[in-house]
């Protein structure tokens, strides 16, 4: 086989994206920038209003794409998103894990419901999600891609954020991509993740709201922007990076120890 130089193709044509935690944020960017590269686009999210906005956004760039209710703490809510993407879509090619929730609250003071909901949110819903997703692509004999959006507090955590359990949960989601990385790969199915650092968000509002703004402490005294993803998004899901499986890239602008 021989390919053409350079061999970097960031077509998404033809292919049906599925973007949890789409409503705002990371999320909502994501959608735009696989619609804008020729997916058409789940939305899934709690928040419906949100997703008809986002939904006529992308029409009105160009793209196709589809709101769907999506709760990620509970499994029918999860089968029924995709029931309902594939049905208007088509089969889901491509999966995005985003959608997150924080502690915010010390692991000593932090009630078993906030436990149980962060938990459901942040793992047990993506790897219910991945498998409803992978169950479908397999049964259908297509390749697919999944990226799991984790976080570089699942490799530092200097106690200031109180987010203790976030941390464990993305830690969760990166062991989860590399190991479901080598159970599908005989598939056709490439699981890789992303670990941003401190990017502009209603998250990350909320965490500044109660630790103030850690702007000047940075190495590079700013924070990111969702745009600032976007390559790294679309390299995990187009042709391009057909070899890379079960990998986390981080995307932090060294804002943190390695």
């Amino acid at each position: 086989m021989t390919f053409p130089l350079p061999h970097s193709d960031l077509d998404l044509t033809g292919q049906v994206a599925l973007v949890t935690g789409a409503s705002a944020g990371l999320g909502h960017r994501f959608a735009r920038t696989l619609a804008a590269a020729g997916a058409h686009v789940g939305v899934g999210a709690r928040r419906t209003d949100k997703l008809e906005a986002l939904t006529a956004q992308i029409h009105d760039e160009g793209g196709r794409a589809f709101p769907v209710a999506l709760d990620m703490t509970d499994p029918a809510s999860i089968v029924a998103a995709v029931d309902a993407v594939e049905a208007e879509l088509g089969t889901v090619t491509i999966l995005v894990n985003n959608a997150g929730i924080p502690d915010a609250v010390r692991a000593h003071k932090m009630p078993l419901e906030l436990i149980d909901a962060v938990i459901d949110t942040n793992l047990r819903g993506p790897f219910v999600l991945s498998g409803e997703v992978a169950r479908r692509l397999i049964a259908a004999k297509r390749p697919g891609r999944i990226v799991n959006i984790s976080s570089i507090f699942a490799y530092t955590y200097d106690g200031n954020a109180a987010s203790t359990l976030y941390s464990i949960t993305k830690a969760g989601i990166h062991r989860m991509t590399e190991v479901l990385a080598v159970e599908w790969v005989r598939y056709g199915i490439n699981v890789n993740g992303i670990a941003p650092g401190l990017f502009n968000s209603e998250m990350t509002d909320g965490m500044l709201s109660r630790i103030g703004d850690m702007t000047d402490a940075l190495p590079r005294k700013r924070i990111g922007d969702p745009a600032q993803l976007d390559s790294t998004l679309l390299y995990l899901c187009a042709p391009s990076s057909e070899f890379v499986t079960g990998t986390i890239i981080k995307v932090d602008d060294g804002q943190h120890p390695r």
